[in-house]
């Protein structure tokens, strides 16, 4: 735990509300960077984030609120980056890049910083001049409802650096929250961002009146093709590495819950668009960021750039970005997935 320091939070979302928690749990204070002096007054006064997770509450001292970017970053000697993936840059640009390089960062993110093809540590690195040995990614399945009801979840970490991991994993183990940790931090990240962009396609089949049974045959595709894109992204990063075990909850543990699940904020965006909602008005009535409607676009760039195929991530990248019809896309999937 010494090794973390003191804590901060970037973001004040569900899921980084859901990890303060767990956080406090472990009786850890910390300084959270909120957007607003209204949100930063209401948790003083209420003990409770104003517009996520209200079931969540927090002991008096617990956490430090703040609008005051910069000092987050200057008093942390570990920070919880957890700003949606289309706002992350405009959140980085905020402080100077040389506070950004000081703290350790554990990425709650889950995909692609818009028009830049990157993932976060990646982006730290090309912009910042950081040390993306300091850097460790959380993937699941865990959504932060249940964690806010204390139900049993599971976290995996990412990172090069096994002992920051590692430590980084056992802050936040608690009777409600199972953790493990490997080093594959492109190939986890890449797995997270992918997930969110089927759970897209999985409400739209949904929507569509698909049944469980093209479901299943659905999701399994989509596993292949998950695992397909990693294995070979990992093997031109790592040649002569084993390859991780892709088994696991990490990568078909949380693409699983992401598709079926009534909590996935994915899958709901997807069910509206499959029912026939435009983007923009089932962005609208969600009033929530679905990372897998920007994941989409990112991943396109990032398969084109690798050389990498993604036939199924292709055809909802279609219907989110290029105004195909979800009907049209799932008619030619039908066939090919089988």
């Amino acid at each position: 735990m010494a090794l973390l320091g003191n804590i901060g939070i970037i973001g004040n979302g569900s899921f980084g509300t859901a990890l303060t928690k767990i956080l406090t749990d472990n009786g850890r204070q910390a300084h959270w960077w909120m957007r607003s002096e209204s949100a930063v007054d209401f948790l003083k006064e209420k003990h409770h984030n104003q517009s996520y997770m209200p079931g969540i509450h927090f002991a008096p001292g617990a956490v430090l609120p703040t609008t005051n970017l910069e000092s987050v970053l200057e008093q942390s000697d570990t920070v919880v980056f957890a700003v949606p993936s289309a706002y992350a840059a405009d959140v980085l640009g905020q402080a100077d890049a040389q506070l950004w390089q000081k703290p350790n960062i554990i990425s709650a993110i889950k995909g692609i910083l818009p028009g830049t093809g990157r993932l976060l540590n990646d982006y730290l690195a090309h912009n910042c001049g950081y040390d993306i040995g300091k850097y460790v990614a959380i993937t699941g399945p865990c959504h932060a409802e249940e964690v806010a009801q204390e139900r049993l979840s599971y976290l995996t970490f990412s990172g090069l650096d096994n002992v920051l991991t590692e430590a980084v994993a056992g802050a936040f183990a608690t009777r409600y929250l199972r953790t493990t940790f490997n080093k594959d931090v492109w190939g986890a990240q890449f797995a997270a961002v992918l997930k969110n962009i089927y759970a897209v396609g999985a409400g739209m089949a949904h929507g569509l009146d698909y049944g469980d049974n093209f479901m299943a045959v659905y999701i399994t595709a989509c596993f292949r093709e998950l695992h397909l894109f990693v294995e070979q992204h990992f093997r031109k990063l790592h040649p002569e590495e084993d390859l991780p075990d892709f088994l696991t909850s990490a990568y078909l543990g949380d693409l699983l819950v992401t598709c079926y699940s009534l909590h996935s904020r994915n899958r709901a965006f997807g069910l509206m668009i499959g029912k026939g909602y435009g983007v923009k008005a089932a962005q609208m009535e969600m009033n929530m960021v679905a990372e897998g409607y920007y994941a989409s676009q990112g991943m396109m760039q990032v398969a084109n750039d690798s050389g990498i195929l993604l036939p199924i991530a292709s055809l909802i990248y279609e219907v989110l970005w290029e105004g195909a019809s979800a009907r049209d896309a799932f008619r030619k999937m039908e066939g090919a997935i089988g």
